[in-house]
């Protein structure tokens, strides 16, 4: 019996890293994350956040908004606080039925639906109130594209840093900066 619940659990350990989807390593200056994309529910934005990763966009920003008890935000703004030039903004896709849950990773938007374009957030709590509800620009939603599998103390530490008001571009700035070094895709393991 034993043996057969070890091959059992031997399985579905095979069959969730055959599934798993892409894995990128986001090095900040407080340490290193890693997430899980979910490229069959959100390959829309999926794919835009990997376009970014491939041009090293991502390198060199910062998380400029934390608020405590809520999420990290950042992938638009330098160093310098300028804002970097994104590509067009993607279709919303969050009615995939993937959750705005502690650790996911969603896209910022405006409150215009289809406005996505670079920046995102992790989630520090369970927000269920981002999620989908119905198709007003209340309340479309945050579209979920992947969750962070390792580095959640980090995202943590970077949530509970001190912030201030830097007008007129930022209300929870976070102090000292918290700087995204490098996004990159991980190779698959065979």
């Amino acid at each position: 019996m034993k043996s057969l619940l070890l091959l059992i659990a031997g399985f579905f350990l095979l069959a969730s890293s055959v599934c798993a989807g892409p894995i990128v390593e986001m090095k900040t200056s407080m340490g290193t994350i890693q997430i899980e994309l979910n490229e069959e529910k959100a390959p829309v934005t999926v794919k835009n956040f990997l376009r970014y990763v491939d041009e090293k966009y991502y390198d060199g920003t910062i998380f400029h908004r934390v608020i405590r008890n809520f999420m990290i935000q950042g992938g638009g703004f330098d160093k310098s606080e300028h804002q970097k030039k994104p590509h067009d903004p993607i279709k919303n896709e969050a009615t995939n039925g993937l959750k705005n849950r502690k650790g996911s990773i969603a896209m910022a938007r405006t409150n215009v639906v289809d406005s996505a374009t670079s920046q995102f957030f992790i989630n520090l709590v369970d927000n269920e109130f981002l999620n989908h509800k119905d198709t007003t620009p209340q309340r479309y939603g945050y579209a979920v594209f992947g969750q962070v599998v390792s580095g959640m103390d980090v995202v943590e530490k970077i949530g509970n840093i001190k912030t201030v008001a830097h007008y007129p571009m930022f209300k929870d700035y976070p102090q000292p900066q918290v700087i995204i070094e490098s996004v990159r895709l991980l190779e698959k393991q065979k």
